[in-house]
């Protein structure tokens, strides 16, 4: 069997029936978390990418989304527990997309990044990068390709800290530019990595823990689509299963 990271993009836009239905998904703390954000547009994508995560992964691990329950590792990575512990998820959004992705067996990052408008590239990577890194998006041959450049090296390093459950700033000086398999420090460890294509203005990577190959298996999807994964049978109210009334024969 191919070892397969699934990748879901997903844009944030959604009507209010599907915000009900991701909102309804989700456990209080995240609730919690989502009604805490400053502006109703923050909110509505906090809970259309928790949402959407707990309908996908939910879907591969054949339960109800709101069965699912992850604990935040040492440098608050949530995880999942209990007997889905050995799925692994990875969930990220910028812009106006969201991107979800699963694995099984091995920690798995991703990232996706709307280049950030006004944001000078060059000084950011001087700042963080490796010096070869600095150079290669300082020699960009226009502000665009400087920006994509910097975004591309920007959601490697953050995939494969995700994957490793690391802090991501003691890490932006790694090189990712030259390799796909790259190193992080604490915890130790190798972490492969893939570009995966976006629309344009983004960037995206995915990461997985250790040097063995995987294949990437991308999805372009609405939300609509996404909700459409969701088992009939689960009761977005309670997490167990609905019983189909019985009818006459």
């Amino acid at each position: 069997m191919r070892d397969t990271v699934r990748v879901w993009v997903v844009p944030v836009d959604a009507s209010p029936a599907e915000l009900s239905r991701c909102h309804a998904v989700l456990d209080p703390a995240e609730r919690s978390r989502a009604a805490a954000l400053g502006t109703a547009a923050l909110r509505d994508r906090f809970t259309v990418a928790h949402g959407a995560l707990r309908v996908l992964a939910g879907r591969e691990a054949g339960v109800a989304p709101q069965a699912l329950v992850w604990r935040p590792g040492r440098y608050g990575r949530p995880a999942l527990t209990g007997p889905h512990a050995g799925r692994h998820t990875s969930l990220s959004y910028s812009g106006g997309l969201v991107a979800v992705a699963l694995g099984v067996g091995r920690p798995v990052g991703v990232d996706i990044q709307h280049h950030p408008p006004g944001r000078d590239p060059v000084s950011l990577a001087g700042r963080f990068f490796h010096p070869e890194e600095a150079r290669h998006v300082a020699d960009g041959a226009d502000a665009g390709q400087r920006a994509d450049r910097c975004t591309r090296l920007w959601v490697r390093k953050e995939a494969a800290v995700k994957s490793a459950g690391a802090r991501l700033w003691p890490h932006l000086a790694v090189p990712v530019h030259a390799g796909d398999v790259v190193e992080c420090a604490d915890p130790p460890g190798a972490h492969r990595l893939a570009d995966v294509a976006t629309p344009p203005g983004y960037r995206m990577a995915v990461a997985r823990a250790g040097d063995a190959p995987y294949v990437v298996e991308f999805h372009s999807s609405t939300l609509a689509d996404v909700l459409a994964l969701m088992a009939p049978s689960w009761s977005a109210c309670s997490g167990r299963p609905r019983r189909s009334p019985s009818r006459p024969s």
